[in-house]
Parts: structure tokens; sequence; C-alpha cells
């Protein structure tokens, strides 16, 4: 394993998670450890995405029976509510916080610990939980010339993520911090690990959907999304894999389009 990081930066989505996917098929073994994507690109806080990769994506993750990037990106900042909620956050809020006992039922292993939206707007559930969220919002507005390193959220509690299991899945997402530039918004996210083909696109998505939500509420725009990785790994699936050949076909194309024409 090399422990030179591997560095991604791209006006999309698609090619970030397409170049790292085909940088782990042309190097041996299966880790990239440190990974660092930059994800730029939003114009008018818009999501940069390919969507012809984008349904080879849905299809592939599909074929191999794992969650799609929308399920995994909501885990992160539930669009859907969002879109409910019509712009109002204190809406969206308690939308979510309504839904949440349903959303741990529907996958009950993997969503047991919480969720990472949860833990974003309701900091250890009980009478002094805190909206981490809200109050980065509230800070910035509220406080001209506000310091920066105020502006950050946890999702790691050593309290309740410090424990002896052999197989963790939640969370790997350990922080995010915001960093207002003039008019602009930049995005900072740490992962210890990451599952690369099944949880990477979702992540990177679902980042990119709460930055756009932080940099409207914030008044700002979106300038960049960076993820930096401690290990990003190709797990469950080998690389001789049928889905896996498909899925480095697309890659390629949308990494270089004129080849491909």
């Amino acid at each position: 394993m090399s422990t030179s990081p591997l560095l991604i930066d791209e006006a999309s989505i698609s090619r970030v998670w397409a170049k790292a996917i085909l940088h782990v098929l042309a190097h041996p073994g299966k880790t990239i450890a440190p990974l660092v994507v930059s994800i730029r690109g939003f114009g008018q806080n818009q999501i940069p995405e390919d969507a012809t990769f984008r349904a080879a994506v849905d299809a592939t993750l599909e074929a191999a029976s794992e969650q799609s990037p929308h399920t995994v990106a909501n885990t992160i900042f539930p669009q859907s509510i969002w879109r409910l909620a019509r712009g109002n956050r204190q809406r969206l809020y308690e939308l979510y916080i309504q839904s949440f006992p349903r959303f741990q039922a529907l996958a009950k292993r993997q969503n047991r610990r919480g969720l990472y939206f949860e833990r974003l707007i309701r900091w250890r559930p009980g009478d002094g939980s805190i909206n981490q969220l809200e109050w980065i919002i509230a800070q910035y507005r509220g406080r001209p010339g506000v310091r920066r390193s105020a502006l950050q959220a946890c999702l790691f509690d050593p309290d309740r993520d410090h424990i002896p299991d052999a197989q963790l899945g939640f969370p790997c997402l350990q922080q995010i911090s915001f960093v207002p530039e003039g008019d602009a918004l930049v995005m900072n996210a740490f992962y210890a690990k990451q599952s690369l083909f099944q949880k990477a696109y979702g992540n990177y998505l679902g980042l990119c959907r709460l930055g756009v939500f932080m940099a409207g509420e914030m008044g700002l725009r979106l300038e960049r999304v960076n993820v930096t990785v401690g290990v990003a790994e190709l797990e469950m699936l080998s690389k001789s894999h049928p889905v896996m050949k498909e899925l480095q076909q697309a890659a390629q194309i949308v990494c270089n389009p004129a080849a491909a024409a």
C-alpha cells in the first residue's frame, strides 16, 4: 500500500469518483491511502454530475445489490425532505426528526447506530441535544467576522463510538468544517475510512448537497467541497468482477470523452 497521497481535483462528482476507481484498477492492491478529492464547478449552487455516468453507476451498484448513491447521500443530507420543507430549514429539521425512527427501521442493521444528518442536527439526543448546523448558520449570520474554527461539526463521538467491535460501519465520516471566503463557501470533510465502491459516490453526493444547503442558508455560493480519506478501499468486489469491467469502461469515457467519440 502506497502512503503517498492521491489528489483528484475535478469540476464533477462523476469524474472525481471515476478517477479514483480507475486509479485502484490500474495499480496493485485495492487501497488508496490517503485519498484527497476536491470537487468544484457548482455554478449557481448546482451540483455537477454527468447524467450518463451516474446512470451507469446506479446500474452497477444495483447489479451488485448495493445501495444507490441517492440512498447513501440521504444519510448525509435528506434532499427529498428538504424539498418537502420548501426552503424552510426549521421545517426540514422537524420533518427529519419525525421521520428518523422510520429511517432506522428501513435498514435496521445499517442504521442502528444513527445517521449522519441526525447527528448534525441532534448531537447527543436528549434535553441538551445540539443542532450543529443551525448553530453554525446562526454564528455566521449573527456575528460578522466570527472565527473560522467555530464553523465545524462533529460526527464521531468517542463516548458512543470508541467500542471494540471488529467491524463498525458508522460513523466513517468524522468531521466537517465550513470556511467562508468572501462571498463563497468551501466545505471540508474527513473520513477515517471509506468504501470506495459501495459508498464513496453517494458520500460525495451527500456532502455536496449539504454544502449547497449550507451555502444557501449562509447567503453564500458553494465554491468547493474537499474530502480527505485516511483509507479508501475497494471492498467486497474483486477487480475482475463482471460489474467492475462495465464500470471501468464507463469511467474511462467520462474521464476522457474525446477518446470515446
